[in-house]
This record gives structure tokens, sequence and C-alpha cells, in this order.
């Protein structure tokens, strides 16, 4: 008896906390607009409560959240009330409890006289944005009400009447006298990514996911903040609606139809399916293709569609029985922060990489969460202990999508960017108003290798023929070439062992790489993958120092001296030529024979083309363009790719592309190849 009474006052106190922390979550959303735990963590609430409340219907009380569909109303809006509730849907979560779902409303509809085999269902995506429910009269819009708690919504007519996919009359005309319809608001992702930006840009609050963004436009008090939003909406049910229109419907798509035909959108994705293998089957394919849809789902919906028998079928207390939500794997979920780690790209480039407790979320275990850049860290001011939702879309990287700081422990890490890279030692330098910080090692860092041997070799580099992407990856991944300057090492031997080159070509890169240590002094510095430095900009810096030696003693002031080199470009020549691993390799570079022709600097008064910027199209006929564009930056002028006001002269070949025509829209003039040979005087680069 005893032992009886205490497993009754804990389970009693274990509902307490089960229905407190439920409200709790339900103000979060609903009211205040701002989740602090995923749906996921929320659906295991309800189910633990709705399990023990099955066990133990004597203890059922009217305020638990098993018996109410939503939220409390905000004092701010008219209290509306639903002449038919609108109620939530039930849940399953695997094959196994659809199944069981597809055969109770089979044996239900079997117990009431009706001879069933196979059930056919309406089904349709479940749409993850904010429930509402329209009212019009004789055809206009007249109210709009937010599900509530059910029975009672909120007035959002002021907010709603901005989206644009609403109509403020409906399309026909016979038109019931009342005719009430229910859907969901939503914000499309392209929108939702759109307005977080700009929120970001402004200072502003951003919103944790796309159906936050949709239930908190829908409760703005001024309609045109919501008018500045981009939701959209679709139709799917009705409510009350009189003159006798329900009578004639006899399946659920003849309802969809209607809603089309009054101009009411639709899903577009839903449709008719036999049976639960023709649920499992729908199931799957939208599965499939959910990353892709513009909008937000997570999972589908069946409804029985012969309406006789959704009557048939009924209620209970807060869900129809002849409908269910089947629902994708939890694409969020929370979990703690173990750590912060940063890995280095192959351009440099320092992302922050969340290491996570391991938790189930999208189908897959996760461990780790990419922070994107420490903006982003700071952003959502993530360390390390938090508890944080992580969410896993599709194939997408999982992501942080923000912090439940309500469980923050008190020794919480603060996440600082490193000031030295993890891989190799060097710098890692953030330019000013850029979000990406990034390893000023290029040349050595083995995270950069490939990448800056691919960039080395390229034509308008060192231009090494035959050097291409696969054989890079496989040199670098069997560590014969570890840095650029290893590649004047290799042997013909070594590039013809199996699976790399056959020794007929294994001796023309030899010869390719021995070819490309003559260069110029611009090309060897391009060559360096300096961050920022182009062409033109290692052009300039070849034309304004005498040797390399000068370059490497030069400071930020001396560099900002030269054309365009501005203090970012300044700062990033000075930080690489800094770091001992590069110059390390430039000497191994210089060792093995990689050289230039020793020139005087060209003074900026002997440059008549400095300032000038030229575009080039069409084939020219005494030169190809490579050299045209060299000549021209010889005598300092710049050469873009693309026609604006800012174009000097567009350089016409023959077979000119719509480069002539902007031009000619532009006002920009127009050289013949003749003028072109007569700028450059008729000498050679």
């Amino acid at each position: 008896m005893e032992r009886s009474s205490r497993k009754q006052a804990q389970l009693r106190a274990e509902l307490e906390r089960l229905r407190a922390t439920i409200d709790t979550h339900n103000h979060a959303y609903h009211v205040l607009d701002s989740p602090t735990v995923p749906d996921v963590e929320y659906d295991r609430l309800m189910r633990r409560l709705q399990e023990i409340e099955r066990e133990h219907p004597e203890l059922v009380t009217p305020d638990s959240p098993t018996q109410r569909v939503g939220a409390t109303k905000l004092d701010a809006f008219k209290e509306v009330r639903h002449a038919r509730p609108m109620l939530s849907l039930d849940n399953v979560f695997n094959d196994a409890d659809l199944e069981a779902f597809d055969k109770r409303t089979r044996d239900r509809l079997i117990a009431a006289d009706v001879r069933v085999e196979k059930v056919t269902y309406w089904a349709e995506p479940k749409l993850d944005g904010a429930a509402i429910s329209l009212r019009y009269e004789k055809g206009d819009l007249v109210f709009a009400a937010t599900r509530g708690d059910g029975a009672t919504g909120e007035d959002v007519t002021h907010n709603v009447r901005t989206i644009r996919s609403v109509p403020l009359r409906l399309r026909g005309a016979k038109l019931p006298p009342v005719f009430e319809v229910r859907g969901e608001v939503f914000m499309p992702r392209a929108g939702f990514l759109e307005f977080n930006k700009r929120a970001v840009e402004k200072g502003e609050r951003t919103f944790v996911n796309p159906r936050n963004a949709a239930a908190g436009s829908l409760r703005q008090l001024d309609p045109r903040l919501a008018a500045e939003r981009p939701l959209d909406a679709f139709f799917y049910a009705l409510g009350e609606v009189t003159d006798g229109v329900l009578r004639t419907l006899r399946e659920q798509r003849e309802i969809v139809t209607l809603l089309q035909e009054l101009g009411l959108r639709t899903c577009p994705e839903a449709q008719l399916v036999e049976g639960v293998e023709g649920c499992l089957k729908y199931y799957r394919r939208v599965g499939k293709k959910r990353a892709a849809l513009p909008y937000d789902i997570d999972g589908v919906v069946y409804k029985v569609n012969d309406l006789a028998w959704q009557r048939e079928l009924g209620f209970v207390s807060r869900a129809p029985r002849f409908q269910i939500a089947h629902k994708f794997p939890a694409q969020e979920e929370m979990t703690l922060v173990r750590d912060v780690e940063f890995q280095v790209g192959r351009t440099g480039a320092l992302t922050p990489v969340a290491r996570l407790e391991p938790v189930f979320v999208g189908g897959v275990t996760v461990s780790n969460a990419t922070l994107h850049n420490m903006d982003e860290v700071q952003r959502k001011d993530v360390r390390v202990g938090d508890t944080v939702i992580v969410r896993r879309a599709g194939d997408v990287i999982p992501e942080i999508v923000a912090v439940v700081v309500e469980r923050r422990p008190p020794d919480a890490r603060v996440v600082t960017l490193p000031a030295r890279c993890p891989v190799c030692g060097s710098d890692v330098e953030r330019e000013e108003g850029e979000a990406v910080a990034r390893c000023v090692g290029g040349l050595f860092c083995p995270a950069q290798r490939k990448e800056a041997i691919r960039h080395f070799a390229s034509r308008l580099a060192l231009n090494i023929e035959g050097l291409g992407t696969k054989l890079i990856d496989q040199l670098v991944d069997q560590e014969i070439v570890k840095t650029v300057a290893d590649i004047y090492g290799l042997t013909a031997d070594q590039l013809a062992e199996p699976e790399r080159l056959g020794e007929k070509s294994a001796h023309k890169l030899v010869a390719a790489i021995e070819k490309s240590k003559a260069t110029t002094y611009a090309r060897f510095l391009y060559a360096l993958g300096i961050a920022n430095v182009g062409e033109a900009t290692a052009l300039a810096l070849a034309n304004e120092f005498r040797t390399l030696d000068e370059i490497l003693v030069a400071d930020e002031e001396r560099l900002q001296q030269v054309p365009d080199v501005g203090p970012i470009v300044a700062t990033a020549i000075y930080t690489f030529f800094q770091q001992p691993h590069n110059r390390e390799v430039i000497q191994a570079l210089l060792t093995a024979g990689v050289r230039w022709p020793a020139a005087a600097p060209i003074a900026r008064n002997e440059l008549p083309l400095l300032g000038k910027t030229f575009v080039i199209t069409g084939t020219l006929e005494t030169m190809t363009r490579d050299e045209a564009k060299a000549r021209l930056q010889a005598l300092g002028a710049k050469v873009a790719s693309s026609v604006s006001k800012k174009t000097t002269a567009l350089i016409v070949g023959a077979d000119a592309g719509s480069k002539l025509q902007t031009a000619l829209s532009l006002g920009v003039p127009t050289w013949s190849e003749e003028q072109l040979r007569s700028s450059l005087g008729g000498g050679d680069v």
C-alpha cells in the first residue's frame, strides 16, 4: 500500500513537472515568439505526458497541455472565437506507427458498417509555419485569426491583409454568406535568409527559423512592419461555411479544388494516395525533395479523402481521428558544445567548428557543427559548455541555430580567434571589415598546399603545363610535394609510377617544370598567391621595386606608395613576407633555379597608360589577347573582364561579343586593333 502511494506521488510530481515545462515552452513559442527548445524536445515531453495520462486517466486535469491545442492570446490583440475549433494533429514517427493508424482507421470504419479494404488518403506536406483562419463574408475578407488555444485566437487581420498571396476578395459569382478557410502562413527560405541578412546589417534582432519568423510577423502591432516581411500562405481546410456548400462536397480533394477556384493558394505537392503503401511512398518522395523545396516542412499529413468517412471517424479531445501527421526525423536537436576548434581551408580561411556531444538529428548522428566565422560566433554568443540547438537539413552541413542561454553553466568559456594558425603556426590575420580570418603562411601551410601549388603552376603564374589537379592531389596526399619548391625536385621516375603518368608524359612534365624556371619578376610575385595580389598588382610591385629584396624589407607605408596598393593590400603583402616559413620557401625556389631578368624599375612618368582601364573582346589578328593584356599592363594600364562606365576603351577584335553592345550603350569608346598597336608603340613587354 505504501509503495503504491509512493508511486502515485511520484507520478503526480512528474506530471506537474511535465505540465509546467510544456506550459513554459508553449509561452515562449506562442506568446513570446522565441522558442527555447527544438520541436523534437517538445514532442518528447508531450509524448511522455500523453503516455502517463493514457495509463492513468484519473490523473488527467482540464488544464493539462494534452487538453489544449496551443497557447493563450496576446493581450494586445482582439480576441476571436472560432466558429469551429482549430485542432492540432496527432503525430507518428515511423512506419509501424503509421500502419497502426491506418489499421485503427479501417477497424473503426468497419465497426460503423463501412465496407473498406484500402483507405484513400489526401497527402500533403506539413508546412512549418503558423496556422491561420480566414473568414470571408459575401466574398470579402472580414478577419483573420491565429489558432490560439484552438477555441479562441487572436485577430491578426491587419497583418494578413499585407500578404500578397491572400485574396482580399474571393473569386467567383456565387459566394456563400460565410466562408471560413484554414491554412498556414509561412516565410519562404529565400525571404527568411534575406530578412535575417538585413537585420544583421542593421543590428536588429534575427529570427531562429522561418516558422518563428512567420509567427512573429503575424503578431506585429504595426502592419507596415508585417508588410516588409516576405510572408506567403497555403490553404487546405474549411471552417464554418454556410449556404449548403459542404453538402455538395464528397472528398477532401474537392475541398482543395474549391479553394483553388476561389483564388486561394494550395500546396502544389499535395496528391491522392492509396493505402498505407501509398502513404509511405509519398512520405519518402517528399522527404527526398525536402531540402529543395522553397519552404520548410517537418513532415507530411494524411487525411481520409472521403468526407463522409471523416464525419464517421470524428474527433478526440484535441485532434481529428481521420488525419495524422507523419513527422520527418528531427532537423533540430539540443546538445552540448564540448569544444570549439578552428579548421584551416585550402585558401587559408579559418572556420570555427563546434565539437558536440553526439546527438541524433536529421537521420544521422552529429558530433560537429560549423560556426562559419567569428562574426557568427559572436552574434550567436556560442560558448564552450553551452547547450545549443543544432539543425541539419538534408545534406546541408549541421549548424548551431541558437544557444539555450537559460542552461548556460557559470564556467562557460568564450571563444576567441587564435593568433597563430593551428596547422602551421603562421600568423592569423583578419582584415578590417572582413568576417573571415586567414592563415598567412600560404606557401608552407599544409592545409593550403594543394591550392598554393595549383595557383603556382597555373597559366598566368609559372605556367607548368601538365601539372594538373589530379596529379597535384596525388603528390600532396603521398607527401612527395609539401611546398611549391618541391616541384623542382620531381623526377621522371617519380612521375611515371603507376596511376600517375606514362613515361612520355612524365618526361614532358619534367621539361615543362625546367622551362618554368625562366619567368618574369611580375609572374613570380603573382605565383606566390599573396592575398589580394592579382596580376595587375604584381606588375605594379615589379615596376616599383628593383629587386625582390626591396619588397622583402618594405614596410606597409612604403608599399602603399605603389599605385592601387591601399592599406588592406599593403598589410597582406607585408604580413606574407614577414612569415619565416614563406621566406624559406621563396629561398628554396631561388636555390632551385627560378629566375627572371634583372630590369631597372619603371618610373611612373614612363607609364603612359597608368590609371587607364581597358577591356578586350573578339579575336585579334596580330597578337593573342593574353599578349595584348600583358603589353597594356606593362605600360601601366589595367585590363578588366567586363565593361563599365569607368572603362577607358573597349578593344574590339573580330567576332566581338556582347561586350560591344554594352560599351555602345554606356558610351564607352571603342578601339580597333590598329589603335591598340599605336598606343602600344609597337614595343614588346
